[in-house]
């Protein structure tokens, strides 16, 4: 069983060579013939139809999820470069109310 966590040489190199040819050639075999619904069942290893296994996913809800993940992450620069600002280019280093400097 690989962990999703590690990277995909490392991942490859755990499954072994005849696992990874398969991987290779069901992909290869859907892009050769355009397969353009097709994805990968996991639960059972293999390349499937996923509107005719009834997997559907809307563009809205993908549009949305990406527009979350890149206000977190702009949230995350944000705080990270404010946490690497000195005093002085954060506001002067004069007093600022709080009892410190």
């Amino acid at each position: 069983m690989t962990n999703v966590a590690q990277p995909a040489p490392a991942a490859a190199a755990q499954k072994g060579p005849t696992q990874t040819a398969v991987d290779a050639d069901a992909k290869a075999l859907a892009k050769a013939k355009g397969y353009k619904n097709y994805g990968l069942d996991l639960s059972k290893g293999r390349v499937h139809d996923c509107v005719k296994a009834g997997v559907l996913e809307p563009s809205m809800s993908k549009v949305k999820q990406l527009k979350s993940a890149v206000e977190a992450c702009v949230a995350i620069m944000r705080i990270d470069t404010l946490i690497k600002l000195d005093p002085e280019q954060r506001g002067g280093g004069e007093d600022d109310g709080h009892g410190h400097m």
